[in-house]
């Protein structure tokens, strides 16, 4: 049966919502053995991926999950693909602390660096951050502190067959596409980074469907984040342009400036400088980028307010004060 998929895919055949759906749901259950998964996987290493496709294996991995209630909150998302081979310090999580700090509710999802050196999982639990499935301590979290943070290895089990197969390959598989798509709260705003402009293509395809309010960005030079090393598309539910750093009243940073390091503790070190105000100008200026525009999609704000919002965030100490007092909430 699998076997007539895999020779499907490799005439050049692509996959409806349905076998999408299917095939990954079978994945998850080890159904094949992984020679064959490794084999489907590479088809999409070679090829873009659908949006019939990712949408079936969006909803399946939606099915599989285990769902989150924070209704009542106005929350959003702040994450990126991964998988653009930048290495780049954790400015997505630092970001959303500091949309935290400014007063909006941040329902976070995230995972170990799979293709990176240090995910966002990887440096909050070098902060001894425990993660947790309690429903009613995620929302006393977000209620109190500001943010959740949902792992996504506890809310989506049957990622678990995946990861070692992820883990082994090493390079980016249509999995880093889908880590945003399934976050297990559902929160109705997001900012997402993505690694190619097919894939915000893709992306602005499902999201609109969604209803959500969003914000896609891409930094031209292949970042999944607004790196402030050259011009940036942003693409959000209500219309989509090309800024540079100059438009965000920020200077323009060398790639250098924005880099994390090779391993947990060199990244975790950046993280807390950078929190603890302690970080250069350019980590700072990329991070008031990063969580301006995540101010500006669930607020409605303009830019200028939204990046003032975000430095006075993070420069008065409340971004800190809010990562103090999730950690102390476990």
């Amino acid at each position: 049966m699998f076997k007539s998929v895999l020779k499907k895919l490799f005439e050049y055949q692509t996959l409806n919502h349905e076998e999408a759906r299917e095939i990954l749901i079978n994945i998850t259950k080890e159904a094949y053995n992984k020679s064959e998964v490794v084999a489907f996987l590479s088809v999409f290493m070679m090829r873009p991926v659908t949006v019939q496709e990712l949408s079936g294996f969006r909803d399946a991995l939606l099915e599989l999950r285990n769902p989150v209630d924070l209704s009542g909150f106005d929350a959003i998302d702040m994450c990126g693909t991964g998988g653009d081979g930048k290495n780049t310090f954790n400015i997505s999580t630092l970001s959303s602390f500091v949309v935290a700090g400014a007063g909006y509710k941040v329902a976070k999802h995230g995972n170990y660096g799979v293709s990176s050196g240090c995910g966002s999982s990887n440096v909050m639990e070098s902060m001894g951050f425990k993660f947790t499935t309690d429903n009613d301590l995620l929302r006393r979290q977000l209620d109190q502190c500001g943010i959740c943070f949902l792992h996504a290895p506890l809310f989506n089990p049957a990622m678990k067959v995946i990861a070692p197969i992820r883990r082994e390959l090493g390079v980016k598989t249509f999995f880093n596409m889908l880590g945003p798509l399934i976050n297990p709260a559902n929160p109705a705003n997001q900012l997402v980074g993505v690694y190619d402009l097919e894939l915000a293509r893709l992306y602005n395809y499902i999201l609109q469907e969604s209803g959500k309010k969003f914000t896609i960005l891409h930094s031209i030079d292949g970042y999944d984040e607004v790196s402030l090393t050259g011009a940036f598309k942003m693409i959000r539910h209500n219309g989509e342009g090309l800024m540079t750093p100059p438009d965000l009243g920020l200077e323009q940073v060398t790639p250098e400036q924005i880099a994390g390091g090779h391993t947990v503790e060199e990244a975790a070190k950046v993280f807390l400088d950078v929190l603890e105000g302690n970080g250069t100008k350019a980590q700072n200026s990329v991070v008031f980028a990063n969580a301006a525009l995540g101010i500006q999609c669930i607020s409605g704000k303009s830019l200028s307010e939204s990046v003032e919002m975000a430095k006075t965030s993070l420069l008065s100490g409340k971004a800190l004060k809010v990562c103090k007092s999730l950690l102390e909430m476990q």
